[in-house]
């Protein structure tokens, strides 16, 4: 009997191992690899700047408009570790309070926005946005609000915001893409010419100081 129960014992250990086999590092590489290349196709463009220009803003909103007759320009800009990180600040006229921060995490990539005042302090919304959605492709990524950012934009009362998504597209030489959608429809898009690199803008506000958490997105 004692011999029985352990060679029962035996055999649903041997299942058990069967049913939950270790992580095949292989195919945890393949399904980073869209993340790595569209990180690596941003990072070609480091140091350069270009123009762009609205293209949806639906539905219009009512306040006063903050693009409306203001040149619009990103600038890849934090290069100094183009294969984990990269700063993209995004100008708008002569605010230049807005920065996206494009991160490698182990599963993907992570975007959020360092909002700034001009003397470099931190905007009280500051540094939300989310993880990419898997796999996303070398052209397109998609991050939901994560739980930080909906915690923050419930506190603040944007409750509309804690249904974000962000996304980035990128057509090599051709055009890098923001777009901002919500499902009760909103839907915000800004396109970029890749092909006319323009002047360089100057530095985002608050480039000199520590940029603060851009890790956890919980």
């Amino acid at each position: 009997m004692n011999l029985l129960r352990t060679s029962s014992l035996a055999m649903l250990l041997a299942l058990a191992g069967c049913s939950n086999p270790s992580p095949d590092p292989v195919a945890h590489e393949v399904s980073n690899a869209p993340a790595d290349a569209f990180l690596a196709s941003v990072a070609a463009y480091c140091g350069k700047a270009f123009a762009g220009q609205v293209v949806e803003d639906n539905p219009a909103s009512t306040g006063p408009d903050p693009f409306a007759g203001k040149r619009l320009v990103m600038h890849v800009r934090g290069c100094q570790d183009p294969a984990h990180q990269l700063r993209i600040p995004f100008h708008v006229g002569d605010d230049h309070s807005r920065t996206w921060v494009l991160s490698r995490t182990e599963s993907g990539l992570r975007l959020k926005h360092d909002h700034r005042h001009a003397d470099g302090s931190p905007d009280a919304i500051s540094l939300y946005g989310g993880d990419s959605r898997r796999p996303g492709t070398a052209q397109r990524q998609e991050f939901p609000a994560d739980t930080d950012s909906v915690a923050m934009f419930r506190k603040a009362d944007m409750l509309a915001s804690t249904h974000n998504t962000w996304a980035m597209e990128i057509d090599p030489d051709r055009q890098f893409v923001y777009e901002l959608t919500r499902p009760d429809g909103r839907r915000f898009r800004v396109v970029f010419d890749l092909s006319r690199p323009v002047a360089l803008p100057p530095a985002p506000w608050g480039a000199d100081k520590p940029a603060g958490r851009v890790g956890n997105g919980g």
